[in-house]
């Protein structure tokens, strides 16, 4: 009963976050902004409060110590592990035939391929079932910020940066904001510390 239960509620959550995922892409404008208002009904208090600069900060830290945790418990390390020491122990196996043009080894090394590629199938999808749980919780902060920002970026404070100095929010730099590279600056070393901390990846 309690494993129905555990396999019902899982795939409820991975229907919720592939639906956050597609609805993005392909429901358009509306959808996100409906998304990032209805995030807003309660993250707009708490930006009131704090300076948006540091809210980033913090979602940044609290997103990537709640993905590290889904990593932590939904992918099988040991498995990647295993199977990332077997690729490269295969490849240079397979290079070494083709060197020595061992026409045997060749044949014996792409029958087990077969063995590996199915390993590296069930790999990928235990990678593919995390993004779709993350996604319940970054996908709604990520609508919520870009709508904040876009609605009050006359009134934001700039962010003041080493090297290249003052710059607003909504400023581009190549195809991205400020923010959102204010973000991506925050979240790295702190996903990094996480993962660390949890012994995640290290493959």
């Amino acid at each position: 009963m309690k494993k129905k239960a555990k396999e019902l509620i899982e795939r409820m959550l991975l229907a919720l976050g592939f639906s956050l995922l597609f609805g993005i892409m392909l429901l358009g404008p509306d959808f996100r902004n409906g998304l990032g208002t209805f995030v807003g009904s309660f993250m707009n208090p708490i930006a009131a409060l704090i300076p948006f600069h540091l809210l980033i900060v913090i979602l940044a830290i609290v997103t990537g110590v709640y993905a590290s945790l889904i990593q932590k418990y939904t992918i099988d390390w040991e498995l990647m592990r295993r199977v990332q020491k077997k690729m490269r122990e295969f490849q240079k196996e397979f290079r070494e035939a083709q060197q020595q043009e061992n026409k045997y080894k060749l044949k014996k090394l792409q029958e087990q391929q077969v063995e590996m590629m199915q390993e590296q199938a069930e790999m990928s999808k235990q990678q593919f079932k995390p993004m779709a749980y993350i996604g319940i919780v970054s996908i709604p902060l990520w609508m919520w910020m870009y709508q904040y920002v876009v609605e009050y970026k006359d009134v934001l404070p700039p962010l003041i940066l080493p090297i290249v100095g003052e710059k607003a929010l909504m400023d581009p730099w190549f195809f991205l904001h400020y923010w959102i590279l204010w973000y991506i600056v925050c979240s790295i070393p702190f996903g990094a510390l996480m993962r660390k901390i949890l012994n995640v990846g290290g493959i």
